[in-house]
């Protein structure tokens, strides 16, 4: 069964730039079920830990090499060795964030509250540079340029060393947007976005639309219940990229010519996972779903984590693995969806889908904990 209306309706209002006022009328979010003793299927012990601040923006966990990037909301960007967790560079702009990180192993770029890109070389800072309006997708640094994609979908690139204003495209704003990260990453040399409920790929360049693609229509009769933002995490297969509309769709799209290989409703929230032959992903009720990578149909179903808040999911080695709202990361066999293993962090919350690196899970929290799991 899908998620009531009221649950998504609610769900859109708190993740919207928007304060919309009704939700607190609706029902409470039903309680999860408690949880079995946890069976560990798959051997996997805590190898390290580190503390920071908290994180109370959209947090996107970059990885490069052996190492991964961080930040936490008070503007503390920090690369650790994903081996050891030693810190390796810090760098702390004394301002909040509201999106990042993204980086390309040499330089990093996060976007503030005060809506400035900025762009990092280790602990110092290159550049800055002042948006039009906010951002909370984490820039994309590839290519020797920054890419930003807007909260009123203007997609804007930078010079990566200079921060020298490129190009920009800009889109019709909707009245609401979603305080979370979209689509933005590139493929070959093509620089796929979400703008609305389309998949758009854009020649890195100079900017001009090459394709777009509708992955989703919007539908409803309101604002929140129209809302199709594609929402960054994604499923993907050399140029096929499978990505989410929110809570309207899960679709795949060949980046490299720009053609829909197929789209089928969905009700969830955050982004996906694959391995090539399967798209993992959430629904906003968490229920835990797997779809067919060739056609979309279903492969299984999982209920064992309903009404659990779940991060988008990282498919790694036999297991899917997501975090939720209490600081518990789940790990579930990719081809059933059973419990594999079950992980504790600080109890603060999963605050960004967990990465991989240097065969080791590191997971950040809410609170500003660090965890990095590594199998027996």
């Amino acid at each position: 069964m899908t998620a009531p209306r009221w649950t998504a309706a609610c769900l859109a209002a708190a993740m919207s730039a928007a304060l919309l006022a009704g939700c607190a009328a609706g029902s409470a979010r039903p309680k999860p079920a408690e949880l079995p003793p946890n069976v560990a299927v798959i051997g996997v012990q805590q190898a390290w830990s580190a503390r920071y601040s908290a994180v109370d923006f959209p947090l996107q966990v970059a990885t490069a090499g052996n190492r991964v990037v961080l930040a936490t909301g008070n503007g503390t960007v920090v690369t650790l060795d994903a081996a050891t967790g030693g810190e390796v560079a810090r760098a702390s702009l004394g301002e909040p964030l509201s999106a990042g990180v993204g980086n390309d192993g040499k330089i990093s770029a996060v976007v503030t509250r005060g809506n400035e890109v900025v762009a990092l070389d280790g602990g110092t800072t290159l550049w800055r540079y002042k948006l039009k309006s906010q951002s909370y997708t984490a820039p994309l640094v590839a290519g020797g340029r920054v890419f930003v994609l807007n909260a009123d979908r203007t997609l804007t690139g930078l010079d990566g060393r200079t921060g020298r204003l490129l190009w920009t495209v800009q889109r019709p704003a909707e009245p609401l947007v979603l305080r979370q990260e979209g689509l933005l990453m590139a493929v070959g040399n093509t620089l796929v976005a979400g703008l609305s409920g389309r998949m758009v790929g854009v020649d890195p360049d100079t900017g001009s639309i090459r394709w777009e693609v509708p992955v989703a229509s919007a539908r409803g009769t309101n604002d929140v219940e129209r809302l199709v933002d594609l929402v960054g995490g994604v499923a993907r297969q050399g140029s096929v990229v499978c990505a989410r509309a929110f809570q309207t769709a899960v679709g795949c799209v060949d980046a490299s010519t720009g053609n829909l290989g197929w789209s089928k409703a969905a009700d969830g929230g955050t982004g996906l996972a694959g391995d090539g032959e399967t798209v993992f992903g959430t629904e906003s009720d968490g229920k835990v779903m797997a779809w067919r990578a060739s056609d979309g149909d279903r492969v299984w179903l999982s209920e064992r984590l309903r009404w659990r808040v779940l991060t988008a999911p990282l498919a790694l080695g036999r297991s899917v693995i997501l975090g939720d709202s209490t600081g518990l990361v789940h790990m579930l066999s990719r081809t059933d969806g059973a419990p594999l293993n079950r992980l504790t962090t600080d109890g603060s919350g999963v605050a960004a889908t967990p990465v991989a690196a240097a065969n080791t899970l590191v997971v950040v929290t809410r609170a500003g904990g660090v965890f990095g799991f590594r199998p027996e």
